[in-house]
């Protein structure tokens, strides 16, 4: 096999291609084109191993909510692993980090919330909500309702479970998945779902009967939870059309199925609030959290239950003599310090009011700069999360072909410009990058952004793809 181009100038690449299995990637390609090779960060900025500066423009994946450097964070982590390094919760053992950060997540839950559950990432996190809700079923004395309810381009997680419930189909491909028991209702994207001349409620509204529809067709006494990210990451950033929570919380209180809220990305002020759920008034009886938990510095996620949930819980592990369920690292005393500290560093900043100031210039900047670009179909985007979506065909919303690649074409002028985006399905490029990015850091990643965009543009003209 011929070692890829950037092999012989670096030895770091050689190896990589030697020795790494990556997710999401395909090793085919990756074995021709070697990876990238990040050595170093500061600020909302990173370096690769030639010395190439990026902006973050996703802040990793969605979670380097602090930036690429913090030496509070280091200290705090420092400090701990020399007080106490490990201690697990298993058997009613616990430890001061873990008790203080509990705290701190009922303290700054949207709604009324009993109990809080560690785990060490966003999809462990989803995965154990799952076994929460049949647990609680069984303890209750409902054995048959077990069924859950996702949405197609949702985004939970890549267990066995929690990817189940992610309604991605490079997530279910050779995987067997779904599993039994997970159904999948429709995507609420306006721009492609909507029916010619359906408003977002009249949309919302649709979606909320269908998603009734289903819990009669299975059956409301086998159906037990809808889970639901306030704003849809990986599926494409898509944000929920007007009244849609408001419509789809009655139907679950109607027949009395649990909301599990999965706020992996939204969490801690990435929509301008501190939680999606307050920004689109959803009351959960669960919810999961983790990267900007700990701003990613360390690997932790949360799963905060309400009281109903929680005496369930105590209810079955009082008839069985525990709760059989944890993990080695559930609260590590190190990870939970550094959670505990990216807290109180949040409230310093006031991160919600930075995010909505500047959030807000992104959203605009966003889209002054590219709504009127020929390739671009939607801009679209909430606080600090944003994305463009481009397409063949504008007036028809008609998307390139997928073996066009136009999206990854993207992503990969970023990196020359300068920018790292991510690309997700229909050549979907996000914005998600660090809260603490300035205006001024925004105008660049913009700017490196409709350079790269440009350069795309001419490739696309020679190929004849485009339309224009």
């Amino acid at each position: 096999m011929t070692p890829p181009a950037n092999a012989a100038r670096n030895s770091n690449a050689a190896r990589d291609i030697a020795n790494v299995l990556h997710p999401y990637t395909d090793h085919r390609a990756h074995a021709v084109n070697g990876p990238l090779v990040i050595t170093r960060g500061e600020g909302v900025r990173v370096w690769d191993d030639q010395g190439k500066e990026y902006i973050e423009g996703v802040a990793g994946l969605w979670c380097a909510a602090l930036g690429f450097d913090s030496k509070r964070l280091a200290d705090v982590a420092h400090q701990q692993m020399l007080k106490l390094p490990f201690y697990h919760a298993f058997g009613a053992k616990s430890h001061e980090p873990l008790i203080d950060l509990s705290e701190m997540l009922i303290e700054r839950a949207p709604c009324p919330m009993s109990k809080v559950f560690y785990a060490n990432s966003g999809s462990e996190a989803n995965d154990t909500a799952i076994k929460m809700v049949w647990y609680y079923n069984n303890a209750i004395g409902r054995p048959e309702k077990k069924k859950i309810i996702s949405r197609l381009k949702a985004y939970h997680g890549i267990t066995i479970a929690s990817g189940s419930l992610t309604g991605l189909p490079a997530n279910h491909k050779m995987f067997d998945l779904p599993i039994a028991g997970i159904i999948h209702v429709s995507t609420p994207h306006h721009y492609h779902g909507a029916k010619p001349g359906e408003t977002e409620e009249d949309f919302a509204t649709r979606l909320a009967t269908e998603l009734e529809e289903t819990i009669l067709r299975e059956g409301p006494e086998t159906v037990a939870a809808f889970f639901a990210e306030p704003v849809m990451g990986a599926g494409g950033v898509m944000l929920p059309p007007a009244t849609y929570f408001e419509k789809i919380q009655a139907v679950l209180r109607k027949y009395d199925v649990l909301f599990v809220a999965d706020e992996v990305i939204c969490g801690f002020g990435r929509t301008g609030n501190y939680w999606g759920c307050q920004t689109y008034n959803i009351t959960p009886d669960i919810i999961t959290c983790a990267k900007a938990l700990s701003a990613s510095f360390l690997p932790i996620s949360a799963i905060i239950i309400n009281d109903k949930i929680f005496q369930g819980l105590a209810d079955g592990s009082a008839t069985i003599g525990t709760w059989g369920h944890g993990f080695t690292y559930s609260g590590h005393p190190v990870a939970a310090a550094v959670a505990l500290e990216t807290l109180k560093i949040y409230d310093e900043l006031n991160i919600v009011e930075h995010v909505r100031t500047v959030g807000g210039h992104m959203q605009k900047l966003l889209r002054e700069r590219f709504e009127g670009h020929p390739l671009v179909g939607e801009v679209r985007g909430i606080g600090m999360v944003a994305a463009i979506e481009l397409v063949a065909d504008k007036a028809n919303h008609k998307n390139f072909e997928p073996s066009a690649k136009v999206g990854p074409r993207l992503a990969k002028a970023g990196e020359a410009e300068g920018v790292i985006l991510r690309g997700l399905a229909n050549d979907t490029i996000a914005f998600s990058p660090p809260l603490i990015m300035t205006t001024d850091e925004v105008d660049a990643m913009v700017d490196r952004t409709a350079r790269a965009l440009d350069a795309v543009t001419v490739q696309l003209r020679r190929e004849s793809l485009t339309v224009v």
